[in-house]
């Protein structure tokens, strides 16, 4: 092969790396829903924090206690599987980055920001599960630094035993 060739070729491959190493990391959908109520979470805590909603905030942790424990397992979850031994380095700086950004939004928003919070506590509060927390999230654009793609949905396995071709006639 010539030197060109193997220069393209090397080239190639590396172009493809990137590629290669995003597409083996995605977010499966129980970690989806863990991002999301992280997001939800954190949200409502930069507000507490900043607009003095501590009560409301308190609130909300005492009644999705569970919901958010969940959540951050998952969370977690997701950083062992794809960091493997980096993954708590990687689990804090994604909560680090979280509340910085959300900070950071709420620093933007300025005046505005603590009266949009109040609406955001009350839709938060009637959630009655982790899967509404998770929607109201995405409903409500709150500030996400995930950008790791979904998993693509495995088929289901059938339970039916496959067919036998029909025989040739005679």
């Amino acid at each position: 092969m010539s030197p060109s060739r193997s220069f393209a070729a090397g080239l190639s491959a590396l172009l493809l790396l990137p590629s290669i190493a995003s597409a083996a990391v995605c977010v499966q959908p129980a970690e989806k829903v863990g991002f999301d109520i992280r997001a939800l979470q954190s949200q409502l805590m930069v507000a507490a924090l900043s607009c003095g909603q501590q009560d409301d905030y308190n609130a909300f942790v005492r009644k999705f206690q569970t919901e958010v424990a969940g959540a951050f397992r998952n969370v977690a979850a997701h950083f062992r599987r794809t960091a493997g031994a980096g993954h708590q380095r990687e689990l804090d700086q994604f909560i680090t980055q979280l509340a910085n950004g959300q900070s950071q939004m709420s620093i933007a928003r300025g005046s505005f920001f603590c009266s949009e919070q109040a609406p955001l506590f009350a839709a938060a509060m009637t959630a009655t599960n982790a899967a509404e927390l998770a929607q109201i999230s995405v409903s409500r654009q709150v500030h996400q630094v995930l950008t790791t793609p979904m998993c693509p949905a495995t088929p289901p396995r059938s339970t039916r035993p496959a067919q036998q071709p029909a025989s040739a006639p005679r």
